[in-house]
């Protein structure tokens, strides 16, 4: 039976300690850190001005179920890994600039992106941005949900998988 960390072989923790100390990561006196695994960014939580039509939009359209509503002014929202919550925002409410630039609604296959951009116009939603194939090799399109927040729909190889395991 192999000893395990986490979800991963210990020999495999030592090998990924062993190349963090190679290039210059945590190491002390021989006793080594290491980065403690995370599963990416599955949350994020957006304040809604137009909150009915952004409901509408995330489950309706996107396909987002709803996983909790609280109350009237919250709605918290999952495709089944990640988690998406909607609170409302006065209609007078200043919404700040912030750092983010998009969301990303990740797809399996390159061809969901034309899939997506297809269904988008069909639901009378414009598209920001037509779908393109990236220098990295990622396929991805660009659509504003009602509150103007930018969405990227991509399909990117290293963290895309298709359904099927291609």
């Amino acid at each position: 039976m192999s000893r395990v960390l986490g979800d991963r072989p210990i020999a495999h923790a030592i090998a990924v300690a062993r190349h963090h100390v190679v290039v210059g990561f945590t190491a002390t006196l021989g006793l080594m850190t290491i980065r403690p695994a995370h599963l990416g960014i599955r949350h994020l939580a957006l304040f809604a001005r137009a909150f009915e039509d952004m409901r509408r939009f995330y489950v309706d359209t996107l396909g987002f179920g709803v996983e909790w509503a609280p109350d009237a002014d919250n709605v918290y929202l999952t495709s089944g890994t990640d988690n998406l919550a909607l609170h409302r925002a006065d209609v007078d409410h200043t919404i700040q600039t912030g750092p983010l630039d998009h969301l990303g609604l990740l797809v399996g296959r390159a061809d969901d992106v034309d899939r997506w951009a297809r269904y988008l116009v069909e639901q009378g939603v414009p598209l920001k941005a037509e779908p393109k194939t990236h220098r990295d090799g990622a396929r991805s399109l660009y659509v504003c949900d009602p509150d103007g927040n930018t969405i990227q729909i991509i399909h990117h190889p290293p963290i895309s998988s298709s359904p099927s395991g291609e």
